[in-house]
């Protein structure tokens, strides 16, 4: 897999489990869900700044974004 493709699937996965956290908590129940969701999402983010050797900066991070979305919309 490509790292650039799973740090974005990684960051997508970890953002969108947020409201999801916010909503367990609120409710007064364990949010286990969220916590694989964030876990798969941190592995992906994980794998893809182990398999690029130069890393990541964080301004970078918004061109992997719209270079990966170019690269994979038709």
């Amino acid at each position: 897999m490509d790292p650039d493709l799973a740090l974005v699937i990684g960051i997508v996965i970890a953002a969108l489990s947020i409201p999801s956290i916010l909503s367990a908590l609120s409710d007064s129940r364990a949010p286990r869900a969220s916590a694989l969701t964030v876990l798969i999402g941190g592995g992906l983010i994980l794998y893809a700044l182990t398999n690029k050797p130069q890393g990541y900066a964080l301004g970078e991070v918004p061109d992997v974004f719209v270079n990966v979305v170019a690269r994979y919309m038709p």
